[in-house]
């Protein structure tokens, strides 16, 4: 894909590789060589690579990675201490990672964490180490989503707006690839074939990222609540979202296949 002259849509996978499941979702990937998969950094809400010891001021009593946003947050900017553990985290993630043998497509983080100013360095200049060449930014057109459905609330883009367009100035600095769309916040766990089919006969130009949650059911540890995983996955299935993204002319791939236009 090249964006500049054709459309893209971006097909791969996210890993967790803190997760109870990473070792199943590795030897699948491994088994569907043309699948690109990507780094999910967890830092909130979710299963630290690192022992509770190490990262101390990461963690909750149960020893998961703690999931107040804001105050976290705020942390991170004043506290070396915080910041360093951060740091050291994101770069056992990345390691381990490495140590599947796949090839690292792009890197995104759970909750758009990346979003957060010093996490967003720490991840560049880890990444720098771990050939890191594209991130997620989630900067996603609102016309194009109310043309969809009119009744999406503004929301969460208010907060992450601000954010996601100074961190997509920050990556292209450093020579990362990013998207120029990425759809999926506005209708995060609710990315239903209505919505994926009507989007795909909307795409702006350029390299274009959907993203969904996918799962069979909602039954499994972690689940957020209200997310419709069922409704996602079958819309990747749905024969009016395959017929399309026929008719859009979109090219499907990996942040790898934009590189290579």
């Amino acid at each position: 894909m090249e964006s500049a002259h054709r459309n893209g849509v971006l097909s791969a996978a996210s890993l967790a590789v803190g997760a109870p499941a990473a070792a199943d979702a590795v030897a699948r990937a491994r088994r569907l060589p043309k699948l690109r998969v990507g780094l999910h950094l967890v830092l909130v809400d979710g299963d630290p690579v690192l022992h509770r010891a190490e990262i101390p001021d990461l963690v909750d009593g149960d020893g998961r990675l703690r999931n107040d946003l804001a105050r976290f947050g705020t942390q991170i900017m004043v506290n070396g201490a915080v910041r360093r553990q951060v740091e050291n985290e994101i770069a056992a993630q990345f390691e381990a990672f490495a140590a599947t043998g796949l090839d690292l497509d792009h890197v995104n983080a759970h909750k758009h964490f990346q979003l957060h100013p010093a996490v967003a360095a720490a991840i560049i200049a880890v990444g720098s180490r771990y050939r890191m060449h594209a991130l997620r930014v989630p900067v996603e057109p609102r016309r194009i989503v109310v043309a969809v459905d009119p009744r999406t609330p503004r929301g969460l883009s208010l907060v992450t707006a601000p954010w996601a367009n100074l961190l997509h100035r920050r990556a292209r600095s450093a020579g990362l690839r990013v998207a120029d769309a990425v759809f999926g916040l506005a209708w995060t766990g609710a990315m239903t074939a209505a919505r994926l089919a009507a989007l795909l006969a909307r795409l702006p130009g350029g390299l274009v990222e959907i993203y969904l949650h996918p799962a069979r059911s909602g039954a499994f540890a972690g689940a957020a609540p209200n997310y419709r995983y069922a409704e996602e996955f079958a819309a990747l299935c749905d024969p009016a979202c395959k017929a399309a993204l026929a008719e859009s002319g979109c090219t499907l791939g990996g942040y790898a296949d934009a590189a290579q236009g």
